[in-house]
């Protein structure tokens, strides 16, 4: 019977592809039209889970050389990018704390400070999340935070409500500064090169704070609907920390000094210059090495081998969509919206990159897209670095799919979330993200720029 109800979803996969792929014939080319095929068959086997997570992701490698989208070199060199050896570094940091069980002294500590309802500890942690990730990649954070909330309960509905407030807290924090995450980099290098005039830092943290604090708002009393009166209850037997965990402790403790002391507050600081890639994976190999010694090789086998093939997906359907022309399609199409009104061309521009963004890179997607945004707006006389500024921030708003970006891959990696429950919660996010930047950026911002 399971079997018969797999084959079903494979089926549904393969027929909502092919859907895809004639329809998009009516507006794309035949290439471009295929790629908009296999990645609706591809999200749809995520979402419904008609195949491992693993196998859907190691599809690409198979697919894009077949329907001659991407060889199979282009594609499988996305499996080993450098920014998943910091994936791989914050999974062994967390396998560390799991096994000296150095999360229940963190969790109890926290439940001390902040209130011990369910409600209390989602808002504590997306906004903690969304402190930490302001300043420190959305990535580090989310490897940092996860292995404590998931300890909390041993509830599954609450672990995964845990799971995505830290993962959207993440994601709506790394907007509130031009140095939370790389689409906010790209835009100041942008408006550098254009001779825009820049945001300076005190500026954007002021445009940005009320969105984020209505997103921080908004995610953490939906998630935690329905859930409000249960009590989380303090595990007292577990107040002082052993000499293992004092290691582990140290350690964490060293990592985030040294992150913090990284990271570039322009034009004010420059930071160290080194690679957060690198810190966190020599970070997670410290627990192998004296004097820490946490780990052995054994413990290397629960790092969740098929989150990083996500990636690798993910960053191979950002390379195709790109090298197939699909990418430069979809935004020539924003050059026939600049007769409409122009909150009709904010919602038309936030809607395409924050949907977008869903399956293809943010960084890559920004990348491409604020060029011909600055392009249209100037030749339509509208204000451009308040369009580039809502598509830069749309693109940090993918709350939808694992592959989206990496706090929701790794959600997803600690088996409390399952890919519909984070469809269902993040389309309605999107919607939700959408109509509050349009509103703000129409009512606020353009006070500022």
């Amino acid at each position: 019977m399971k079997k018969h109800r797999r084959l079903k979803k494979i089926i549904i996969a393969i027929l909502l592809g092919f859907a895809g792929f004639f329809l998009a014939t009516l507006i794309f080319s035949e290439k471009e039209a295929i790629l908009v095929g296999l990645i609706i068959f591809l999200v749809m086997l995520w979402t419904n889970e008609g195949l491992p997570l693993g196998v859907v992701s190691l599809l690409p490698i198979i697919l894009f050389p077949s329907f001659d989208i991407l060889s199979t070199n282009e594609t499988s060199v996305n499996y080993s990018k450098s920014i998943i050896f910091l994936f791989l570094g914050g999974f062994l940091l967390a396998i560390a704390v799991e096994k000296t069980e150095l999360h229940k002294i963190i969790a109890n500590k926290m439940l001390s400070i902040f209130p011990s309802t369910i409600r209390g500890i989602i808002f504590s942690l997306s906004i903690t999340s969304g402190l930490l990730s302001s300043f420190l990649s959305n990535t580090t954070t989310t490897l940092l935070l996860m292995p404590l909330a998931l300890f909390l309960s041993e509830e599954k509905k609450i672990k995964m409500r845990f799971a995505l407030a830290i993962a959207y807290g993440a994601s709506v924090g790394g907007i509130m500064t031009p140095i939370g995450t790389p689409p906010n980099l790209i835009l100041m290098g942008i408006m550098e090169d254009k001779g825009l005039e820049a945001i300076p830092f005190i500026q954007w943290v002021w445009m940005v704070f009320p969105l984020a604090l209505l997103m921080f708002f908004v995610v953490s009393f939906i998630l935690s609907l329905g859930v409000s009166e249960v009590k989380i209850q303090r595990d007292k037997t577990t107040n002082t920390m052993n000499y293992e965990q004092k290691k582990v402790f140290f350690t964490l403790i060293a990592l985030v000094i040294l992150l913090f002391a990284n990271a570039p507050v322009k034009p004010y600081y420059d930071g160290f210059g080194l690679n957060e890639k690198g810190i966190l994976l020599g970070f997670g190999l410290l627990m192998f090495l004296p004097p820490v010694n946490v780990l052995t090789w054994k413990d290397s086998k629960k790092v969740p081998y098929e989150i990083i093939f996500l990636f690798g997906a993910g960053f191979s359907i950002a390379t195709a969509f790109t090298s197939s022309g699909l990418a430069s399609s979809v935004a020539s199409y924003l050059l026939e919206l600049t007769t409409l009104h122009p909150i009709l061309i904010m919602l038309s521009i936030a809607a395409l990159v924050t949907f977008t963004t869903e399956i293809t890179s943010n960084t890559a997607l920004i990348s491409m897209m604020l060029p011909i945004l600055y392009a249209v707006t100037e030749a339509s006389g509208l204000d451009t670095t308040l369009f580039l500024m809502i598509a830069t921030i749309c693109a940090s708003y993918a709350f939808m799919l694992p592959i989206a970006t990496p706090p929701n891959a790794i959600a997803m990696s600690s088996g409390a979330v399952h890919v519909a429950t984070m469809a269902k919660y993040g389309f309605l996010f999107n919607i939700i993200g959408i109509c509050l930047i349009v509103i703000i950026a129409s009512f606020y911002w353009s006070n500022f720029i």
